[in-house]
């Protein structure tokens, strides 16, 4: 009984290997071309999704908040900034002096007065009469009055020479470089360190330089980026459209579904391992008036946060709390390597002879642990888990923006989801297509 089965499997095998012809050559050929395309495609798409996560985290430490609002070095060189040149260009106008020699007279009238009191108040010892005595004698007080304009005068020219001038300004400037060595910022070193090496980095010297760089080569990462997202998907959507094509052609269906595995393995890589969301919370301007002059800081960021789906995994695994390394574990294991084994279920099943096509361990991979593959649900979870932060970070800085006579703050919410996460949605998509799909051209049927 068995050697008549294997027979009759062998039989069935043989008009196969005779029917691998022109046509499974011709698609075979056009399907590997189509499936380079997509990894190519997928290649860049990955080596640019990490190249711009790690320009975000270049551009988020070196303008970071710590280093910049929370620096007192910085508000130290801004505030120096406006009080040096108003020391230097110090200079008293024509209606200072006036108002000035104004002053000075009333000083000098309120002293005279005071010195002329305190004399001719009663006097009890014959020292202090002898001295009341002699001054009334020898001083006139209305004289005395009369010279103070003069004596106002010769004060404020004085003081308005350009010696004084310049005595002035050095004992101003150097309180002020006093005051500036006395403020002391223990960010200041790493500040410098972090500045140098990412000015080296990316071949620049000044702030704005080297934020219009950065903002250059992402701007052009983001549009390429999309493109070769939407390229991967084209790839994919092609492979779908075949199977409407050649949904007659059974004897082409194996070689269709094996490739098209390879089109969803592919998706799958790409999808956990490129960044799928992006928390970004800056404060893009506050700036207030001193002296007249504005005071500034631009582009401080406040959080910054990219990661794929790896990534959140081997985060969660490293931590050292017991419940983060179990969830990281059970996404690891439903959503990484069970749709793995399910897909090499698949094409185990669709290749094989019924002996192992059948397996029971193979079957319940290929048609029955769907209700264990959480790829569908982590889908919903990623646009969920955006949708709630962006509205969080969304409330949250609005409570930050100001705009008064003196103070404005401007903030800014870059939250977005990228392109990692449209892979991952096209393997979900793509995958539950191949699910039905083997169910309908399955050859190993049974009465389970």
């Amino acid at each position: 009984m068995r050697t008549n089965i294997n027979k009759l499997e062998t039989q069935q095998k043989a008009p196969a290997a005779r029917n691998f012809g022109l046509p499974h050559i011709i698609l075979l050929l056009g399907l590997s071309i189509l499936l380079g395309g997509e990894i190519y495609f997928g290649y860049r798409l990955h080596a640019l999704s990490a190249e711009q996560e790690q320009i975000k985290e270049d551009y988020s430490m070196s303008n970071n908040i710590t280093f910049g609002i929370f620096s007192v070095d910085q508000w130290r060189d801004r505030i120096a900034g406006v009080i040096n040149p108003q020391v230097e260009d110090f200079a008293i106008t024509v209606a200072q002096k006036k108002a000035l020699r104004k002053q000075v007279e009333q000083q000098l009238h309120d002293l005279i007065n005071k010195t002329i009191a305190e004399i001719n108040k009663p006097q009890k010892s014959l020292g202090g009469k002898l001295k009341k005595l002699a001054f009334n004698s020898i001083v006139n007080a209305d004289e005395i009055q009369s010279q103070v304009p003069s004596f106002a005068k010769t004060i404020i020219d004085k003081v308005n020479s350009p010696a004084s001038q310049r005595r002035l300004k050095g004992i101003a400037s150097g309180k002020l470089q006093q005051l500036e060595k006395q403020t002391y910022d223990s960010t200041s070193t790493a500040n410098f360190e972090v500045t140098k090496y990412l000015y080296k980095k990316y071949h620049v010297s000044d702030p704005v330089a080297y934020n219009k760089e950065i903002n250059s080569r992402l701007a052009s990462i983001r549009t390429v980026t999309y493109n070769y997202a939407f390229a991967m998907l084209g790839c994919v959507a092609f492979a779908a459209v075949l199977w409407l094509l050649m949904r007659k052609y059974v004897h082409l269906h194996t070689i269709l579904f094996i490739m098209s595995l390879l089109f969803a393995f592919v998706l799958l890589i790409v999808g956990v391992t490129a960044s799928i969301i992006e928390l970004d919370a800056r404060i893009s301007s506050l700036d207030f008036m001193l002296m007249g002059e504005k005071v500034a800081f631009q582009n401080q960021v406040l959080f910054f946060q990219s990661k794929s789906l790896f990534g959140v995994v081997k985060t969660l695994i490293r931590q050292s709390k017991p419940d983060a390394i179990v969830v990281g574990s059970l996404i690891l294991l439903f959503v990484i390597i069970l749709p793995v084994l399910r897909m090499t279920a698949r094409g185990i099943h669709i290749i094989s002879s019924k002996r192992f096509a059948e397996n029971k361990i193979v079957r319940y991979l290929a048609f029955e642990s769907s209700k264990w593959d959480m790829a569908d649900v982590m889908v919903v979870g990623i646009l969920m888990t955006y949708i709630g932060l962006n509205g969080i970070l969304k409330s949250q800085l609005s409570g930050l923006n100001m705009h008064t006579g003196s103070l404005n703050i401007i903030t800014e919410n870059n939250t977005s989801l990228q392109p990692g996460y449209i892979i991952f949605l096209g393997y979900v998509v793509f995958a539950a297509l191949l699910s039905y799909i083997l169910k309908r051209i399955t050859p190993h049927k049974t009465n389970k």
